[in-house]
């Protein structure tokens, strides 16, 4: 049977109820100096804002390596109620100092495999999806490598990979590595940012694979184009791919958090939604948020 995979133990999909796609309680990174994800309180109180907006569960894609604070998700899900799946994986390289890289080469597969199997550290939370990264329009090495080790790792588990494109851009490129070359099955890949690039002729090239495509970036950093997300939305849904859609909030910065006068994980219900219901209706919406992530994110764990 095919369970989602949280922090406090595998659950139904079905028992989820409306779901976050993509977001971090906890994310740090070289590349945004003094905005931290960091602080145990915030991210209570942000957990606790979604609940009271009606959110019932988040997935948090912060890999290896950029403070996901394994041990501190457990106790976060209880005290607020809200379901949280932990992330294993490797994001783009400039992320990382080149000793944190030199230390995986040759194992990162294994890696991925003992925190989807065994645990996060020392912390026994077992992470429930991998997620790794595109680059501008291309896949560098980098990219390659960690693409490979997350194909290995899902053959290995049958963990969903997840996928930041940077700028939205690359789909066709990831698509073609993960599950042509490597033999990933596209309905256990889900794409995310695809509302950074709106190009309607892409969206509906990927979705006719069978992958899931994740609009998730409604922060103060990438509202740029949140106006055109209801659009592309409902292209897709017209097109016959309403149950491949997805949406998240994508909470990078301190800055954008709720709490810190942010958007922040409540947006996305309390603004989003209302206005994807006006564009596509709210039964679809109501699927997109609960059915939809039940089945991207769910596998029979092996």
């Amino acid at each position: 049977m095919s369970a989602v995979r949280t922090v406090l133990g595998d659950v139904s999909p079905g028992d989820l109820g409306v779901c976050d796609a993509h977001d971090h309680l906890f994310f740090g990174t070289p590349r945004l100096p003094g905005q931290e994800l960091r602080s145990l309180t915030a991210a209570r109180a942000e957990l606790t804002a979604f609940r009271e907006q009606g959110g019932g569960a988040v997935v948090q894609w912060t890999p290896y390596g950029l403070g996901r604070r394994a041990a501190d998700l457990p106790p976060l899900s209880r005290e607020t109620g809200v379901h949280v799946v932990a992330a294993t994986g490797l994001h783009q390289a400039v992320h990382y100092d080149e000793g944190t890289l030199a230390r995986l080469r040759g194992r990162l597969a294994e890696v991925f495999v003992a925190e989807l199997t065994e645990g996060i550290g020392t912390s026994g939370v077992r992470a429930g999806l991998i997620k790794v990264a595109g680059g501008f329009h291309a896949l560098d090495a980098h990219a390659r490598w960690t693409m490979r080790a997350a194909a290995e790792a899902h053959h290995a588990t049958g963990a969903t990979i997840a996928v930041h494109l940077e700028l939205g851009t690359a789909a066709p490129d990831v698509l073609d590595l993960l599950c042509g070359d490597l033999g990933v099955e596209p309905h256990r890949v889900v794409l995310g940012h695809l509302n950074r690039s709106p190009d309607p002729v892409v969206h509906r090239h990927v979705a006719e694979s069978g992958c899931y495509l994740a609009f998730d970036g409604p922060s103060r950093a990438h509202h740029a184009t949140d106006w055109r997300m209801p659009d592309a939305v409902r292209a897709l849904a017209d097109a016959g791919f309403g149950d491949r859609l997805l949406l998240g909030a994508d909470t990078t910065t301190a800055a954008a958090r709720s709490v810190d006068g942010g958007p922040g994980m409540p947006h996305l219900l309390r603004r989003v939604r209302p206005r994807l219901v006006d564009a596509v209706g709210e039964e679809l919406v109501g699927r997109i948020l609960t059915e939809n992530l039940g089945r991207a994110f769910a596998v029979p764990w092996r």
